[in-house]
């Protein structure tokens, strides 16, 4: 393909990325992928070009842009190669108008924005939330140490204490280590919030909103296999990737837990007051992993952002419930607002008298409110929100 022909193909990828972001449809990494799938004449180098424009396009656009021409015309504001290719040519953009109006750039749409600055999220702080992210790998230490672990590649560690770090891209599920779960992918903000639910072996121990159970898997090494585990969560899809993940990862303990929503307690019951600690991973905004999907900004309205504060202020309430005296509720959103991070976690503590904030001991982070945020400017991870709260 020739250089305007990928920027072509990339307009036309980011018109359906537009409308999928408008219409909450289909992420644009699942995009890309059918495209990819359904164009196999697209060599390597091209389907690496293509996607190289069409995340960078994206990272360059603060509101939805009005189509992918707009965008790639804001793109072009800050890479001078790109505009001389809108010529006309064959399998190119068509050559420029004179009127034609590129999108704004910017980090975001204006009322989130205003939303970052009231959490204090500006300047380069706000800028880095749309960077190129890093791979990180957590070893798992049921099956391997990070001091002696062999990899096909160079690895450097991160703050935490079983985490690598190397080149974004490289093809980890690819490795016979990844196959035979000696590691697993997992950004070093997310071992840390693990890391703050201090699990222990013997214990019992909740993780209430356990997805696909990539923290399930860390908190069950964690606990070296000894105690009870549960994985919770009401979306059936996501939890049944757990138990494949768990038997590659040599996990043995981990019991899932399907809930329906709004009825949690009529499964979790037994569980009442028994839990040394719960792990309220709640759904959120995702405003701290915009680098790995950027165009998840655009998804994102005010009524959805009041919608999950809602779920958010549940969750915490049905966790409060499953804590033992003496226990300890860790709260963990990958959210730099703190309308769902410091904020929300404040409503709780009032809402909840018994519960106490409980300090943390993290190796990254800036105190924020009760918790500590992480953020990709200051501690090159996703961008996180944690607090603990012990029960009396």
């Amino acid at each position: 393909m020739t250089p305007a022909a990928r920027v072509q193909t990339a307009i036309e990828l980011l018109d359906s990325i537009i409308e999928a972001a408008r219409g909450k449809g289909a992420p644009a990494d699942r995009i890309l992928a059918e495209w990819f799938r359904s164009h196999r004449f697209a060599g390597s180098k091209d389907r690496r070009a293509i996607r190289e424009l069409v995340y960078a396009a994206i990272r360059a656009c603060g509101p939805v842009p009005a189509n992918g021409r707009a965008a790639l015309l804001r793109l072009g504001e800050v890479d001078a190669s790109i505009v001389p290719l809108f010529d006309g040519s064959n399998y190119g953009p068509a050559a420029l108008e004179d009127d034609e109006q590129a999108a704004k750039g910017g980090i975001a749409p204006e009322w989130l924005e205003q939303r970052l600055a009231a959490s204090d999220v500006t300047g380069d702080e706000a800028a880095a939330m749309l960077g190129r992210a890093p791979l990180d790998l957590r070893v798992n230490t049921l099956k391997a140490q990070r001091p002696t672990v062999e990899l096909p590649v160079d690895a450097e560690p991160t703050a935490a204490p079983n985490g690598l770090r190397m080149a974004t891209g490289t093809q980890v599920e690819q490795w016979a280590q990844w196959r035979d779960g000696l590691v697993e992918v997992q950004d070093t903000g997310s071992q840390l919030a693990c890391l703050a639910v201090d699990a222990k072996p013997g214990e019992n121990v909740i993780d209430l909103c356990a997805g696909g159970g990539g923290k399930t898997l860390a908190l069950a090494a964690m606990m070296d296999n000894l105690g009870a585990l549960i994985a919770a969560d009401t979306d059936r899809g996501r939890l049944s990737r757990l138990p494949p993940r768990a038997g590659r990862a040599g996990a043995t303990m981990i019991e899932s837990r399907l809930l329906d929503p709004g009825r949690e307690m009529d499964v979790l019951a037994d569980l009442a007051g028994l839990a040394d600690a719960v792990l309220v991973d709640a759904p959120c905004s995702g405003t701290g992993t915009w680098r790995r999907n950027p165009e998840a900004r655009w998804r994102l309205d005010e009524a959805e952002l009041q919608k999950l504060a809602a779920t958010q202020a549940h969750i915490l309430d049905l966790a409060a419930q499953l804590v033992k005296p003496g226990g300890r509720l860790v709260y963990v959103t990958c959210s730099l607002l703190d309308q769902e991070g410091a904020g929300q976690f404040d409503a709780f503590l009032t809402r909840h008298p018994t519960f106490a904030p409980h300090p943390l001991t993290l190796p990254l982070g800036t105190p924020r409110g009760h918790g500590v945020r992480l953020s990709p400017l200051s501690d090159g991870t996703d961008g996180f929100f944690i607090a603990c709260a012990a029960r009396a």
